[in-house]
């Protein structure tokens, strides 16, 4: 059987359009999107880190919240950028 992921850069931007206006949408869209695939039947939710950036900076907090959402779910980082 084979296993369905994905991973989510989580960017945001505060440009006329945007479905994502603050680093708190971010984060509740993450958190929206994992559940979403979950139910879906995705096996992984992956989230890059975005050091020194507003939003991710920190991925466990994100992770932890996801993880208190969903129960099935894989959770993890997939890219921890160190610049």
């Amino acid at each position: 059987m084979k296993n369905i992921g994905f991973l989510s850069f989580g960017h945001w931007s505060d440009a006329p359009g945007s479905q994502t206006q603050s680093a708190a949408d971010t984060l509740i869209q993450s958190i929206e999107l994992a559940e979403a695939a979950e139910e879906l039947g995705a096996d992984g939710a992956y989230f890059r880190v975005h050091h020194f950036a507003r939003q991710l900076g920190s991925p466990f907090p994100l992770l932890s919240a996801i993880g208190a959402r969903t129960s099935r779910i894989e959770i993890g980082t997939g890219v921890i950028d160190m610049r």
